[in-house]
């Protein structure tokens, strides 16, 4: 007998939204690790908000929104909530019923803004390391380093003079006129973006376009490539290894350790730097430099420097999923510290989603 091609409504329904979402759904762990590093902020949580006044936004339930629009790549607040309006999956991982009405999205940014406002980010990211390391997931002695450049939300065009004076107005008409800039000496000493001003004007090397960008830098530790430290910085040359080492300076312990690194790294500054703080710098060799590569055999001829050197590759996992999923490439936050915490909450995402990984592959107790 063919059926009818209708649907009819129950007037009453006993659903709920744990029905709909499979146990062995990837966002399962997810949200229990979540959730976990969650319960531990409710002491910020309460100094950030009144005893009295209209109820907002449960900032629980604001971080896991944020952390949805990373891992699905969502481009913006207003999709994110149109996603929550019809998501089932998206409700089920926020905390909201089936019948719960949806925030608008400029009330959702508002809220948002306050949390970043109470830096919840950063506090958000040390109880995911914390939590971590309960598990049994982080070295303390093995790291390594390394930076990635971030374009900013700004166009070339808005690159002009600090004094004021107009001389690379594009010629024609038009909105959008092409503009040629050959010839004309354009610097961050002399000019600066008027639509995002804490940007700079950067190249990666010489067969590269110079953009207007950030630099990321991460610490990641080497036991299981979670990243301990993740700062953003002015993009001059020079802040990768000042980074490096004031993350460094927050590792906790005062027993021996190494970092690795690739040829940027290798400066006589970094290199004593290091060994100042007790870190032995297990950097690559930059044999090409003026003067010679400030390592030398008593760093390289130990087995443990050619095992650091493999594994700092790893880092470039967080990079690229950063980048293609969590859209680092290019951010579309102005100033540098949005574009930080931006830059955190991706990271401590992509931290997640390594944990849920192996604590799902590895037997309870295999890791203590």
């Amino acid at each position: 007998m063919r059926g009818t091609d209708g649907m009819q409504e129950s007037l009453f329904t006993v659903a709920k939204l744990d029905d709909f979402v499979p146990p062995d759904h990837p966002l399962c762990t997810v949200r229990m690790l979540v959730n976990e590093a969650l319960s531990r902020l409710n002491g910020l949580f309460n100094s950030i908000y009144a005893d009295t006044g209209r109820e907002s936004i449960a900032p629980e339930k604001l971080v896991r929104a944020l952390l949805l629009q990373v891992f699905y790549s969502v481009r913006s607040e207003r999709q994110l909530m149109e996603q929550m309006r019809y998501n089932l999956l998206f409700r089920w991982f926020v905390g909201l019923a089936i019948d719960d009405d949806v925030w608008d999205h400029s009330v959702f940014s508002k809220n948002r803004d306050r949390l970043l406002a109470h830096a919840v980010v950063e506090s958000f990211f040390a109880e995911v390391m914390a939590l971590a390391d309960k598990k049994g997931l982080l070295s303390k002695e093995h790291f390594s380093v390394d930076g990635t450049l971030i374009q900013a939300w700004a166009g070339q065009k808005s690159f002009r003079p600090k004094d004021g004076s107009d001389d690379q107005t594009p010629s024609g008409g038009g909105r959008n006129a092409l503009a040629d800039w050959k010839g004309r000496p354009r610097s961050n000493d002399t000019h600066a973006s008027t639509t995002d001003p804490d940007s700079r004007l950067y190249r990666k090397s010489h067969n590269t376009a110079s953009i207007l960008c950030y630099q990321g830098h991460v610490l990641m530790e080497n036991r299981t490539g979670l990243v301990v430290g993740a700062v953003v910085s002015h993009a001059d040359g020079t802040g990768e290894r000042a980074a490096a080492l004031a993350m460094l300076d927050t590792v906790p312990g005062s027993r021996p350790k190494t970092v690795a690194a690739d040829k940027a790294y290798d400066t006589a500054d970094f290199v004593a730097a290091c060994r100042k703080r007790n870190v032995t710098p297990h950097v690559a060799q930059n044999d090409g430099r003026r003067g010679g590569s400030a390592i030398d055999g008593r760093t390289t001829r130990h087995g443990g420097y050619r095992v650091s050197q493999t594994i700092r590759k790893r880092i470039e996992e967080h990079f690229g999923w950063g980048k293609t999923v969590g859209r680092i490439r290019q951010t579309v936050f102005r100033g540098i510290k949005r574009v930080d915490q931006h830059f955190k909450l991706t990271m401590t995402a992509s931290n997640i989603v390594r944990m849920a990984r192996i604590l799902c592959a590895v037997p309870q107790g295999a890791l203590q």
